[in-house]
């Protein structure tokens, strides 16, 4: 099109797609360019503005590394990646929450029980459950990747003081579904705001706290895999995460004991565990798969 106008550049730049371009792929490009487009019209977008944000787009691409993705922290920070958790998550089973940017796989195998505690300061946690189905029948094998921060608010990927894979596991349910490990109460953290990401939130006068919490990918041969974080009722941020990943399904209770009676058998710090510590209780819960899902860990 060769008389091209802020009117029909929309249609111009849909026209351009070929016949065989894949459905999907021509929707999501349609209502793409129908936001970007009427964004523009709608705030009329100066040239200073728009090179700020291709300026953003272009740092987060110079500081972004294989431990630091930018982009994933700018999707979190401006609620997409909630957003898109949310319209993915099914009603009957546990909700998604945020990946964030620290994940890393090769986490070790580990047993049911196993202490990821180690050298780690900070209160010690026994954290178990069960993964089941939204029938509560328990699923057998199921994996879990599991990593958290230590007691420094830092990922071990982010703090050279740390082993690597510092409180990080893959591990298999049991035959009745359960999972159990010794850790460490992770500590509220901000996310980084060093970058364009950090740029963004002074700009806009928000802070880049996130509560406490313990990661997992849960997945099981057959269901949905399962994304998620789990929280602390009394994270003092639980209400303002800089990045929107808290879901009241997601709140979990920190129990103080002084007893180590009652506990599992096979949890390996049974008999070494110091008073007080903490126990967590929370099962997860897999939909079935409709036939899109994705494994995350090998």
């Amino acid at each position: 099109m060769r008389n091209v106008s802020k009117e029909n550049i929309t249609s111009a730049f849909l026209d351009y797609m070929g016949d065989d371009t894949d459905d999907r792929l021509k929707f999501i490009l349609e209502r793409l360019a129908h936001h970007l487009h009427d964004f523009v019209r709608e705030t009329g977008l100066t040239h200073e503005e728009w090179r700020k944000g291709l300026e953003l787009l272009y740092n987060a691409g110079e500081i972004s590394t294989p431990q630091r993705n930018e982009f994933i922290l700018f999707s979190d920070v401006l609620g997409l990646s909630s957003l898109v958790d949310m319209v993915n998550s099914p009603d009957n089973g546990t909700p998604s929450s945020v990946l964030g940017p620290f994940h890393i796989l090769g986490a070790p195998d580990v047993p049911v029980g196993v202490d990821l505690i180690g050298n780690n300061e900070g209160q010690a946690v026994v954290v178990g459950g069960r993964v089941l189905t939204p029938q509560g029948d328990p699923i057998k094998g199921a994996e879990l990747e599991i990593w958290q921060t230590a007691d420094n608010g830092l990922y071990s990927n982010q703090d050279t003081a740390q082993p690597e894979y510092n409180l990080r596991a893959h591990m298999r349910t049991d035959a009745d579904g359960r999972y159990l490990f010794s850790t460490v109460r992770p500590a509220p953290y901000t996310v980084p705001d060093d970058g364009p990401v950090g740029e963004l939130l002074h700009a806009t006068g928000r802070h880049p706290w996130r509560p406490s919490h313990l990661h997992f990918i849960v997945q099981a041969d057959g269901y949905r895999s399962l994304v998620t974080e789990v929280f602390p009722s009394d994270d003092p941020y639980l209400d303002e995460d800089a990045v929107f990943g808290v879901r009241n399904q997601l709140v979990m209770e920190y129990q103080e004991r002084t007893d180590v009676n009652g506990l599992p058998d096979d949890l390996e710090i049974k008999d070494k565990l110091k008073a007080p510590f903490y126990v967590v209780d929370f099962d997860f819960v897999l939909t079935k798969d409709t036939g899109s899902n994705q494994r995350l860990t090998s």
